[in-house]
């Protein structure tokens, strides 16, 4: 899903928060890429220039991934898992995000 034509997100507004899991803590000490929960609207463009203003660090690539939500069902009710859209941020080798 794009962003609308002249609607822009605020940087606070796109990043909704880091993914930690295991997986994510190797891919930032091997390949210094971090994983954020962004948006559904987010661009790679908005999220690279949110990062960059937020932690002051320089972005060299992002990836996007659209994760669809999923039916579930409990004894009678049926329902939907949301859907999420995570960022793969990769920084300069010489920066670091320091999130703990």
């Amino acid at each position: 899903m794009a962003a609308e034509v002249g609607f822009e997100l605020r940087g606070h507004e796109v990043l909704r928060r880091p993914l930690i899991t295991e997986k994510t803590m190797h891919l930032s000490e091997r390949r210094n890429t971090f994983v954020f929960l962004v948006s559904t609207a987010a661009t790679k463009q908005s999220v690279k220039s949110a990062v960059e203003a937020h932690w002051s660090v320089r972005v060299t690539g992002v990836r996007i991934q659209n994760r669809v939500g999923k039916s579930r069902r409990f004894k009678a009710q049926v329902g939907e898992t949301g859907a999420t859209k995570r960022a793969f941020v990769t920084m300069h080798e010489d920066d670091r995000i320091n999130l703990f």
